[in-house]
């Protein structure tokens, strides 16, 4: 059965076993974001000598890179983990009558718990460095993170239930997400590439996504709402289809476990 108490209890666990056996245990939760903040902010910026074309703010291009790699680090985990999720959960399925489409959602929590405190750090460093983003703008943060977790969790409940049955297809995930990666403009600009994959980017569902951090955090623009709009009727339709799938196959893939 669908339990919240159950997905915050797995959300609690998986993000505090992380790091299990560590010294530090659960600090590192707050390390990590720490350091690469600084590597992309400081050691791009600073002493790389990055710089974004137009602008001359010494943290400009660090920042650019740190506002896309931060949530395409979450989106990228979430549907990279959420696509082994069965597999690797297999034991507490197989024991106790969970519901399946649940078992991707504590990913996708967890996945946010690191997002916050890594976005929280960012915050610290635009209050020290500047400029500091516009108010309005912010305001559509929450809307942005929970569309792009939302079609985090609609790829890799799919994802998952095709995994059970194509245990390769879980590094073909991997290979896809590093492709994707390369493929948005998070660490460079899009007008650095050819007519032709400028065009190609409109295809691209996590462009407008990164896009929209990017005009936030960066640029101070107004975000695409109607790319947004596009996504999230998208995102939905996934979703659906998501759910319906693992319904129609449920049976199925507990059994493959």
């Amino acid at each position: 059965m669908f339990s919240v108490s159950f997905i915050w209890e797995l959300t609690k666990r998986d993000f505090s076993e992380r790091f299990a056996g560590s010294i530090l245990g659960s600090v590192w939760n707050f390390i990590w974001p720490l350091v690469q903040l600084f590597i992309y902010v400081i050691i791009f910026g600073k002493f790389m000598g990055g710089r974004l074309p137009g602008n001359s703010e010494v943290y400009a291009y660090g920042i650019y890179v740190a506002s896309g790699l931060i949530p395409w680090s979450s989106f990228s985990n979430a549907v990279g983990r959420s696509s082994r999720v069965f597999l690797d959960k297999k034991g507490i399925i197989s024991k106790v009558q969970v519901s399946l489409p649940s078992m991707p959602v504590f990913i996708n929590l967890s996945e946010s718990i690191t997002f916050v405190i890594t976005l929280s750090f960012l915050f610290i460093v635009l209050a020290v460095t500047g400029p500091r983003p516009d108010f309005q703008l912010l305001l559509m943060l929450p809307f942005i993170y929970y569309l792009q977790q939302l079609f985090a969790l609609a790829l890799g409940t799919l994802a998952a239930i095709f995994t059970v049955f194509l245990r390769d297809l879980g590094e073909v995930v991997g290979i896809v997400l590093q492709l994707w990666f390369w493929f948005t403009p998070i660490v460079y600009i899009s007008d650095i590439l050819p007519g032709f994959a400028q065009k190609a980017l409109l295809f691209n569902p996590a462009y407008p996504l990164i896009e929209s951090y990017h005009q936030i955090f960066v640029f101070h623009q107004y975000i695409p709402v109607k790319k947004l709009l596009v996504l999230c009727l998208l995102t939905h339709a996934l979703l659906f289809l998501a759910y319906y799938c693992l319904r129609t196959l449920e049976k199925d893939v507990r059994d493959f476990l």
